[in-house]
C-alpha cells in the first residue's frame, strides 16, 4: 500500500458557521475539534465545470483509470494527438480541465496533454483525499498513459509534482505553480482560518501521522526540491493570498537546476490564464 499523508489544502473561505462549529467543539473537547478539523481538511469542495473549460472537456478522451495503492478509480483527460506527452495537474478543489488555457498552448505547439480530476475531485469517485493519492494517481497514470516528457502542477498539484518525481516520476522537465512548501505552515494557516488556537494544528498534525504512520514534513515541497536534479521551473505571484510566494522562493533555493519567475498582481488563479506566464512555460520546455 502507498503512504498516506494529509493533503494541504489552499485557503479557503470558510462559512461562519464552521468557524462557530470549531470553537464550540474546541471549548468540549481538544480530540472532538481535532477530528473535526482534519474531516474539514482531507474534503475538497467539488465545482461545476465552467464554460471556459467546456472545449478541453468535450474535445479529451475521457477514461476510469483504477489506482491499484489507494484502491480508488479517477477520470483521465488525453487532450491531443502527439507522442510528445505533458502531464498536466490540478490542485486541491480544481478539475483535469482547470489548466487548459496551458493545455491549448501545448497542443498548439506540437504536445498532447494527459490530466486527470484527482480522488474526490471533478467526475472521479469519492468525498476525500490526500496528498499521497494525488502523488499515487500520477505515478499509476505514468505507468498507463507516459512515458511524458514534461510534468505541471499548480497549487498542491505541484507538490504533489515535486513528491512524485521524488519517488520515481521520470521527467525531463517540471513546471510548478503557485505551489506551498512546509506541510506544518499549511495546517498552521487552515486552523488560523478556523479561529482555533495553534496548538490544535500540532494535534492535528500527530492525528495525521498516527493515522498514517508517516512524518508530514516528508511532504513539505522544499524536502522533495532537494532530491531533484532535473531543471524545475517555479512560478508565483508576489500578490498570491492563498499560497505565500515565500513557498515559491523557499522551493526554488532548495532545487539543484531551479528557475524562478515572479509575476504581479495575478493571484493564485488567474496565474494559469495569464499570455506572459503560458510563453514563459512554452520557452522552459523548448529550451535545452
Amino acid at each position: 500500500m502507498a503512504k498516506n499523508t494529509t493533503n494541504p489544502t489552499q485557503s479557503l473561505k470558510i462559512p461562519r458557521v464552521i468557524i462557530l462549529s470549531s470553537k464550540i467543539l474546541a471549548f468540549i473537547s481538544p480530540k472532538l475539534v481535532t477530528t473535526f478539523a482534519a474531516k474539514l481538511f482531507t474534503s475538497p469542495i467539488k465545482h461545476k465545470v465552467p464554460k471556459r473549460e467546456f472545449e478541453m472537456d468535450l474535445k479529451s478522451v475521457k477514461n476510469k483509470i483504477f489506482i491499484p495503492v489507494i484502491n480508488k478509480s479517477i477520470v483521465t483527460y488525453e487532450y491531443g494527438k502527439s507522442e510528445r506527452k505533458i502531464l498536466l495537474v490540478h490542485g486541491w478543489s480544481g478539475r483535469g480541465t482547470q489548466l487548459f488555457k496551458i493545455a491549448d498552448e501545448l497542443v498548439q505547439n506540437g504536445y498532447s496533454v494527459v490530466s486527470f480530476d484527482a480522488p474526490a475531485h471533478g467526475k472521479s469517485e469519492g468525498k476525500t483525499t490526500i496528498m499521497s493519492e494525488f502523488i499515487a494517481s500520477i505515478l499509476e497514470i505514468e505507468k498507463q498513459f507516459g512515458p511524458f516528457k514534461i510534468a505541471i502542477g499548480h497549487s498542491l498539484g505541484g507538490m504533489s509534482v515535486l513528491n512524485a518525481i521524488k519517488d520515481g516520476l521520470k521527467v525531463e522537465k517540471a513546471i510548478i505553480i503557485g505551489s506551498g512548501d512546509i506541510v506544518q505552515d499549511i495546517l498552521e494557516e487552515f486552523i488560523s482560518k478556523l479561529g482555533l488556537k495553534r496548538e490544535i494544528s500540532d494535534r492535528l498534525r500527530d492525528h495525521f501521522e498516527n493515522k498514517y504512520k508517516v512524518k508530514m514534513n516528508d511532504f513539505s515541497a522544499y524536502k522533495a526540491a532537494q532530491k531533484i536534479q532535473i531543471p524545475v521551473l517555479v512560478i508565483h505571484d508576489n500578490d498570491d493570498p492563498e499560497v505565500p510566494v515565500t513557498a515559491g522562493i523557499n522551493i526554488h533555493r532548495n532545487l539543484q537546476n531551479g528557475s524562478l519567475f515572479l509575476t504581479d498582481g495575478l493571484g493564485h488563479r488567474k496565474i494559469l490564464g495569464n499570455q506572459n506566464v503560458i510563453k514563459k512555460v512554452i520557452d522552459f520546455i523548448k529550451s535545452t
